[in-house]
């Protein structure tokens, strides 16, 4: 076997990929390869075997399918790639990410098959012809010996995780897959360690393989308190805001995977309010270094960054790192909790995971060799006790800082013209200055309000689906709402189920899940069924959110049938029509989240102008 050490190769175009795959990544926001892209990838497009040593989450899937993309005969549908996963959680990981990167060919399939998923349906799929396979080795077995699965234009194979498949007793069904393939493909070996069962395999079916072997490093600083959140990707946004909310923190770097994430989520939290700016690799030098002096200089409290970016940022008011995304190694996430914690100071690293993501939790703790402690949602009631501390600090600094001899004239003046005690007055001063933002849990609010828009509690509820929301927040008016049918514009080719369409929609017009009606996924569009009334602003915001990477782009059903919801409900009275169209149009109306209530995490400077 040849050995090759990583490649200094330090962006994508220097990896002689087509046009349309650099576009690919450009538009997921991938801003440099990893190092065993970097070196995986010259080997792959050229044609030659391969055994990659790496830890999970290393960014190997791309590694692979990028090249092997390269290489498709697009007009030949039979399977030219087969990828062995030890799970049926990886295979289907594996085959997102290569319709991902295959969003910009036209006619491409990839298709997942694994145990305890219909055999019919896998049928179907294969007679349609896929170029890709990813499967685990008991499934694809079972199609080879129906022999309703034909390797005779299987150009390469991948072996993802070996010694994982070795660990699950899969390595003999490995051998006699690779045994049935033909004998010029090419393979490609990935895993984290090198057993000698897998030895074996590697020389009795690899031909001359190059060799790639990725160093990690274990150490991470002890005075950074290190938590995690389980938390969907389309409710973190209202976890982050949770977050700042209750987080004694003076300055925070939240870390997200690609270009597009970091602006999208900057621009989101300054529309909330927070001072907040972004690091990425489109910026120029300039607008980096104005980004890094601003966090320095207290003008920003929060900076959204990539890995690449923030390498060498060393601003010693960072007292929390917020991983957003989870990174693709332990060796990013060292890297990243580095950024606090530093000189011996205490920091707080906060990682959210999704369900799907915890085995990459439990590699970092093993890489890291340190135990990521779970931490508790706070409460509704303890972000209001963080806002009333707040609230009344604030009270004090300006007493301590302002000279206040006008505005005492005003209040002495309405004392004295309306026969209201200072007290009642500085009361309605308060209510004024925290109605955005209430000082007081939903639970024990005793404020009456009829605006439209959903309760902060009955949102949080609707992004956090683990706590039930309670029976007085339903409303009969939401739910006899009218409702009207819309398309969107992504379906099964993209990956989109309908808890991603329920979760977007959920988040980012506020429309409690419960008022969203069926929804029916086609190949490559979707419809589902909204309250009747939407508003403008909504609507065009809709447009723009993105399931599985791809825009909504929703547009109004034109002779659509009416929604079953809609169907049952008793059709209004003469004498009640007004009214229930009045009371529709009411609760149909929903705000931007960015425009709920605008929080704020502490800031030196507004005390000290």
């Amino acid at each position: 076997m040849s050995s090759l050490n990583a490649s200094p190769i330090t962006q994508f175009e220097d990896l002689a990929l087509s046009p349309v795959l650099l576009q690919t990544l450009k538009e997921v926001g991938y801003e440099a390869p990893s190092p065993i892209q970097a070196a995986c990838i010259p080997h792959l497009l050229a044609g030659h075997d391969l055994i990659g040593q790496a830890q999970t989450g290393t960014g190997k899937t791309a590694a692979f399918a990028l090249p092997l993309l390269e290489r498709l005969d697009l007009t030949n549908h039979h399977p030219q790639v087969l990828v062995l996963t030890p799970t049926r959680e990886l295979a289907i990981q594996v085959s997102e990410a290569f319709q991902n990167y295959a969003r910009h060919l036209p006619g491409f399939h990839v298709l997942p098959i694994y145990g305890g998923q219909s055999m019919t349906v896998q049928l179907r799929h294969l007679r349609r012809g896929a170029h890709v396979v990813v499967g685990t080795p008991g499934r694809v077995m079972d199609h080879l010996r129906r022999e309703t699965l034909s390797l005779d234009n299987l150009r390469s194979v991948v072996l993802d995780e070996a010694d994982e498949m070795l660990r699950m007793g899969f390595i003999d069904d490995v051998d006699w897959i690779l045994e049935r393939t033909p004998p010029e493909r090419q393979i490609a070996l990935f895993s984290a360690t090198m057993p000698e069962p897998i030895r074996r395999v590697a020389h009795r079916h690899l031909r001359d393989p190059q060799e790639v072997k990725i160093q990690t490093r274990t150490a991470t600083v002890a005075t950074v308190d290190q938590r995690y959140w389980q938390v969907s990707g389309l409710h973190k946004l209202d976890a982050l805001n949770r977050i700042l909310e209750v987080e004694d923190m003076d300055a925070a770097l939240v870390f997200v995977r690609t270009k597009t994430a970091a602006t999208e989520l900057a621009e989101r939290l300054e529309a909330r309010g927070y001072s907040c700016g972004s690091l990425h690799g489109d910026m120029t030098q300039a607008l980096r270094e104005r980004t890094v002096e601003q966090l320095k200089n207290n003008a920003v409290d929060i900076v959204v960054a990539t890995d690449v970016a923030a390498r060498g940022l060393d601003v010693q008011r960072i007292s929390h790192v917020i991983n957003y995304d989870i990174p693709y190694d332990a060796e990013a996430y060292i890297h990243r909790i580095g950024r606090t914690g530093r000189a011996g100071r205490a920091g707080v690293a906060i990682l959210f995971v999704a369900p799907r993501e915890m085995r990459m939790l439990r590699v970092i703790e093993k890489a890291t060799r340190q135990a990521i402690t779970p931490m508790q949602p706070p409460s509704q009631a303890v972000i209001a006790g963080h806002r009333l501390n707040r609230f009344k600090q604030k009270i004090l600094d300006t007493l301590a800082a302002q000279e206040l001899s006008f505005f005492r004239e005003v209040v002495g003046q309405i004392e004295q013209e309306q026969d209201i005690s200072a007290q009642d007055i500085a009361a309605a001063l308060a209510y004024l200055m925290q109605r955005e933002r209430p000082l007081q849990a939903p639970e024990v609010s005793n404020v009456k309000t009829t605006a439209p828009r959903l309760s902060e509690e009955t949102r949080s509820h609707a992004d956090a689906p683990s706590r039930p929301t309670p029976r007085r927040e339903r409303s009969k008016e939401a739910v006899d709402s009218e409702a009207m049918r819309y398309r969107l514009e992504v379906g099964h080719q993209h990956g989109a189920t309908p808890q991603n369409i329920v979760g977007a929609i959920a988040n980012e017009a506020g429309i409690d899940s419960r008022y969203i009606g069926r929804i029916e996924i086609h190949d490559d569009y979707s419809t589902v069924d909204l309250p009747a009334g939407m508003s403008a602003e909504i609507f065009e915001h809709l447009k723009k959110v993105r399931v599985r990477q791809q825009p909504l782009n929703i547009s109004r059903v034109a002779g659509a049938p009416e929604p079953e919801r809609a169907r049952r409900r008793p059709a209004a009275t003469t004498s009640g029509s007004a009214g229930t169209r009045e009371r529709v149009s009411r609760v149909a109306k929903v705000t931007s989240p960015e425009r709920e209530h605008r929080p704020i995490i502490r800031r030196k400077r507004e005390t000290e102008s």
